[in-house]
């Protein structure tokens, strides 16, 4: 038997069967491991977010410690 005389449709089916498989497989677990991390921006984003959650616990300790005396004048 030589290569000649091996069937198109048995290497259609043998390619089909493993190899497409396997490739589609270790295609997407490199995907996935590349973007596992987070990308610059949201690096970026995600600090931006910090710090004006930041700002805004200080502001509302400013307001609380101004406003505290008497916010509890009013309250009946």
């Amino acid at each position: 038997m030589s290569f000649d005389s091996i069937d198109l449709n048995a290497v259609a089916v043998i390619f089909v069967a493993f190899v497409l498989p396997l490739w589609i497989v270790f295609h997407y677990a490199t995907r996935w491991r590349a973007s596992r991390g987070l990308a610059a921006q949201d690096e970026k984003v995600l600090a931006d977010l910090w710090e004006t959650a930041r700002r805004m616990e200080e502001r509302l300790d400013n307001l609380e410690r101004v406003l505290g005396p008497e916010a509890q004048r009013r309250t009946p």
